[in-house]
């Protein structure tokens, strides 16, 4: 499963999601259908969980960083947001003094665009900053799957490799627990002390990069409030005079008003992602936040009425013809972008990172054009019963065999990574060389041409501050996206294993895997809800039943996570 395994109308894509980490210093892993990343129990088992007084003897101790201070400090699971111009005179030093020894690093990464040669300036100048020769292996983001499973079944892996939660499919979980090292003896407990920015990585980001009963990954950081935004066009829906809904009928009728195929206007893309939030679906298709404990019983998420109500919903929503033609393409139809923008549909489901993206590439050409996000409404016109997201899910692994120079090496590297926003490692690692890679107008810095060709997805996935949303260009697209999260937030549960690193039997790895193509199917009205319940009879016979087994001795163990 890719991260845009739903239809690319509504689930994020993977290069807008790395452009917006690179460029907007939004640290988003959660809130789109990421497959369950992977874990152990202590000893190094290859199943299972490792949590509470095992984890906490192998977590770093948490420092949080007085370098810089946010505008918008996180609450209720939300990034921290900045909202204030950029001054370049002003800005912090967090690594006083290089920490690399000079060695040699060699990183293998999943890259979205065409890679930069390797002697870039900005590779060269990030090499000079950090003390290391890091030699980057770039692959194509969109067949990582495949190279990593070639690279990690061969006795050849680069000192680090980059896993992102959608490519830990398969026997890649087993492969980290079996060919990458454990960090714990560098970075456990005060050691991590010794990095001064990954021990203001927060506790629960770490939790999640324990693998097999050990600390092997370097974690991407994430706001644990939803991410899944309805967004909408502000500007249209100002000038005709349309509400933003607070139910699901008056979304309906909403639509209806909208909708208007002769003149090529739709209201909407497939809204199956904002209906398994407004009927209170358990998250997405990530494992392990799928399964809860309602009422003493451990469900799965296709068995609840609500998943099916979502599913009925969204099916509507087609049926009443309100949806725009692209959707029902499913998996292959084009970027939203353009077709928003021209005002063909006025609302879609998608990453957060969307937000400010769609602002940018109409800033120019488009002064009117106005994006913002919908407040997720309860399907009753309640408030929504939402589900917090996992706090990590892209990780830097180092090689098993690398040694100890090597290991301190790569560490010296996250330490800059993971600088936060306001200083000059940030500045170095997200916008590269000031002069050759960006220029700083009215506190606003701006990508050269050099910038845009040499300063791309490597560097910022080795390992990342806590999520942060930062817009010098737009502030107050930063202000809303922080203030949505937080309003967000408060709605959000924990569910029985949320920021548990869980590894299923590889028995199971695939039991799950027909039903987003069925639940496709059923919205866009190719198949029927008794389809779905048929499968779901199926999944418990072929196995459902017995990893539920699995899933509640794990919860018996290690107690709940939930809120």
């Amino acid at each position: 499963m890719t991260l845009n395994a739903a239809s690319a109308s509504s689930a994020p894509s993977r290069r807008n999601f790395l452009a917006s980490t690179a460029v907007a210093a939004v640290a988003v892993g959660g809130g789109m259908p990421l497959l369950a990343a992977c874990g152990g129990s202590g000893g190094g088992s290859r199943e299972g969980t490792t949590s509470g007084k095992d984890a906490k003897k192998i977590l770093p101790a948490y420092v949080a960083s007085n370098v810089v201070v946010p505008d918008i400090p996180a609450k209720n699971g939300s990034a921290i947001g900045f909202t204030s111009k950029l001054d370049l005179a002003d800005l912090k030093t967090s690594v006083p003094k290089k920490l690399g020894k000079g060695g040699k690093v060699t990183i293998m990464s999943p890259f979205w665009g065409s890679p930069p040669k390797q002697n870039n300036a900005y590779y060269t100048a990030m090499n000079d900053l950090i003390g290391v020769d890091v030699v980057w292996q770039n692959q194509d983001g969109n067949t990582y799957d495949q190279k990593l499973g070639a690279v990690l079944a061969s006795s050849d892996v680069p000192d680090v490799v980059v896993v992102p939660g959608w490519n830990m499919g398969g026997k890649i979980p087993s492969a980290i627990i079996s060919k990458f090292a454990d960090l714990g003896p560098y970075l456990s407990g005060d050691k991590v002390k010794e990095y001064p920015n990954l021990a203001a990585i927060p506790t629960d980001a770490w939790r999640r990069s324990i693998f097999g009963g050990k600390l092997r990954g370097l974690p991407m950081p994430a706001p644990s409030a939803p991410s899944m935004v309805p967004l909408y066009r502000q500007d249209i829906f100002e000038k005709e005079g349309y509400e933003v809904p607070k139910s699901c009928d008056e979304f309906m009728a909403l639509a209806k008003e909208i909708t208007n195929a002769k003149a090529k206007r739709w209201a909407c893309l497939d809204m199956k992602w904002t209906a398994f939030q407004a009927f209170g679906v358990l998250s997405g298709a990530e494992k392990p936040l799928g399964w809860n404990l309602v009422d003493g019983k451990l469900v799965y998420r296709v068995e609840t009425e609500e998943f099916l109500e979502a599913l009925e919903w969204s099916r509507k929503l087609f049926a009443a013809g309100v949806v725009h033609p692209d959707s029902k393409m499913g998996k292959n139809a084009p970027d939203p972008g353009p077709k928003f923008a021209a005002g063909e549909f006025l609302i879609y489901p998608n990453n957060i990172s969307q937000w400010w993206s769609r602002t940018a590439e109409q800033a120019t050409q488009n002064p009117d054009f106005k994006i913002w996000g919908m407040d997720v409404w309860g399907h009753d016109g309640g408030n929504p019963t939402l589900w917090a997201e996992q706090p990590a899910g892209i990780f830097a692994f180092v090689n098993k065999k690398a040694s100890e120079s090597v290991i301190r090496d790569v560490l010296a590297v996250a330490n800059v990574t993971a600088a936060p926003y306001g200083t000059k490692e940030y500045m170095m690692t997200n916008y590269g060389v000031e002069g050759t890679h960006y220029t700083v107008k009215d506190g606003v810095p701006t990508k050269t041409d050099q910038g845009n060709i040499d300063v791309l997805n490597a560097y910022v996935m080795v390992a990342s501050p806590a999520a942060t949303i930062a817009h010098p260009d737009f502030p107050e697209v930063a202000k809303g996206q922080v203030e949505w999260e937080q309003r967000m937030g408060a709605f959000a549960k924990k569910s029985s294993f949320w920021g548990m690193q869980i590894t299923e039997p590889a028995r199971y790895t695939n039991l799950s895997n027909d039903f987003e193509q069925l639940e496709d199917d059923i919205v866009r009205g190719r198949k029927k809800i008794s389809d779905m319940q048929q499968a779901v009879s199926d999944w418990k016979s072929k196995g459902g039943d017995k990893l539920r087994d699995w899933y509640q001795k794990i919860l018996d163990e290690n107690g709940s996570a939930a809120n």
